[in-house]
């Protein structure tokens, strides 16, 4: 899926070949000279990757990822610090500050787009293009569908709303485990949108019902005062 990445990078023909590159892999890059600048972009809108130079005017790369895991609301970012240095010590160095992955310069795009691939799939799943499974209910990314196995071994698909869709998708990609509504908000609709915590409630019932004719209704749980998790336990009971 597209992914917004951005890119922190002051040598301006380097940020330009990365952009070139993600964009034509179908990504959305952001491309900030600087440290400072990418925190102002932060604040906006939170990335789905960085891609860090370690070498950066004022503040370092390095600096700037220990300050983003620091951060409730950006520690989660995946990361991955691109420079010339290829010493031992300086990849641990790297991989201390909070770096998911390494990327020695001079690199091919091929490689790149792999370990972004890589660190999507570790850190953000819902981000990718894989099938997801649970039971008799799949849902596929690429096409944007979203079947299940009847009891007489037919596939069927179910029609979702494309909100429906993407909060499935992102509790089918993190099972069993509690999100609450503004953690939903924030990886579903996006850390920039204001709405009401309420507006997800409305969702979930939307998403219950379309999963009803599969009989899986139940797989999306709600805990009480805490939120709602995607259990791969069939029998589960959804209250409220």
């Amino acid at each position: 899926m597209p992914s917004n990445i951005l890119i922190v990078e002051d040598e301006p023909a380097i940020a330009e070949l990365l952009a070139v590159n993600l964009r034509h892999a179908g990504h959305c890059p952001i491309v900030a000279g600087s440290a400072e600048e990418a925190l102002r972009l932060i604040r906006d809108v939170l990335p789905d990757v960085m891609l860090v130079d370690w070498m950066l005017p004022g503040m370092s790369g390095v600096a700037l990822l220990r300050e983003l895991r620091q951060g409730a609301r950006t520690r989660g970012i995946p990361m991955i610090l691109l420079t010339a240095r290829s010493e031992e010590t300086d990849t641990i160095a790297g991989l201390d500050a909070g770096a998911d992955d390494y990327i020695t310069k001079p690199f091919s795009p091929k490689e790149l787009l792999a370990r972004i691939r890589a660190v999507l799939r570790r850190r953000s799943p819902q981000l990718t293009d894989e099938p997801v499974r649970a039971g008799a209910l799949a849902v596929d990314p690429g096409t944007r569908r979203v079947t299940y196995t009847a009891p007489d071994g037919a596939e069927k698909e179910l029609r979702l709303g494309p909100t429906e869709f993407k909060l499935l998708h992102f509790m089918m990609t993190h099972p069993e485990r509690v999100h609450s509504r503004g953690a939903l908000l924030d990886k579903v609709w996006g850390d920039h949108v204001f709405i009401e915590e309420r507006t997800v409630d409305v969702h979930i019932k939307r998403l219950r019902e379309a999963l009803a004719p599969a009989n899986c209704s139940e797989l999306v749980e709600t805990v009480r005062g805490a939120g709602y998790r995607f259990t791969q336990r069939q029998g589960a009971t959804a209250a409220g």
